[in-house]
């Protein structure tokens, strides 16, 4: 269940590559919304649920003081460890700075070097996500093995964030090339790391599996997940649409996590 959940929020960069062919325009105001819910239960699960679950592991294993010492290291490392994949994928290829379908079709303008520029734009687009989705698919991955109600809460935020990245692989690639097929299957596929870091990380850790590191990891994926909703989904939805829709859209999510939390409880 923990690798289907994982697959599903990878490969929903293909919904983005449906929305931007067969759209006329984007639909800014759906994406706004959307990205402020992302966010929300993100921030709210993360916050709520996974720190104190973490906090709780660790306390077992290290003592009162100890665990939350080493609940909040974890958490910053998560922190830490988003925000220098961020730093390393420049910001013209990187999927999370915003820019509409519409003014990545004005790119397509500039004969041979201006598809040569799309095309290349794409690929590293898709490298950039594949990058950025090896730590949601651990994250969504050890969510869905400490609770399944709370995998699915996270599985589907990540597939809401991961929608506007499809966006951003199939959109210039098409352009470039003139082949929905091809910007189809290469955005479809650059979900595919989603999975993959799900089962690597599983495999690293599965000979010292513990109530430890899972704690640990949990507080981790906390700090990933929260630098995500900040730095990437909010700014996002705001530049999308209405300010006012984002902060919407984040209220409903944290509201939807926390009823979602309290009938599984």
């Amino acid at each position: 269940m923990a690798l289907g959940l994982t697959l599903l929020a990878g490969l929903s960069t293909g919904i983005g590559s449906a929305m931007a062919f067969f759209a006329r325009r984007t639909s800014t105001r759906f994406l706004s919304i959307s990205l402020g819910f992302s966010a929300g239960v993100m921030i709210y699960v993360s916050f709520v649920e996974l720190l104190a679950e973490a906090r709780h592991a660790l306390q077992q294993t290290h003592g009162r003081i100890g665990g939350d010492y080493l609940t909040a290291g974890a958490f910053f490392g998560g922190l830490l460890v988003a925000a220098l994949i961020d730093r390393l994928i420049p910001a013209h290829e990187n999927p999370h700075e915003v820019r509409s379908v519409e003014q990545m079709c004005a790119e397509e303008q500039g004969g041979e070097a201006g598809e040569r520029r799309l095309m290349r734009t794409g690929m590293l687009a898709a490298v950039a996500i594949a990058v950025h989705n090896f730590p949601e698919g651990i994250a969504s991955f050890a969510a869905a093995l400490s609770s399944p109600a709370l995998g699915v809460s996270i599985a589907v935020a990540i597939a809401i964030h991961n929608i506007p990245e499809g966006i951003a692989v199939s959109v210039p690639i098409y352009y470039a090339t003139g082949s929905r097929k091809k910007a189809f299957w290469y955005s479809f596929l650059s979900g595919l790391s989603e999975p993959v870091g799900a089962l690597l990380g599983y495999a690293l850790l599965a000979v010292v599996f513990s109530d430890a590191v899972m704690g640990s990891l949990l507080a981790g994926v906390a700090g990933v997940m929260v630098f995500i909703s900040l730095d990437e989904l909010f700014p996002a939805a705001r530049e999308y649409g209405e300010p006012h829709l984002a902060i919407y859209g984040l209220i409903v999510g944290m509201a939807v996590m926390a009823l979602s939390l309290l009938l599984v409880g």
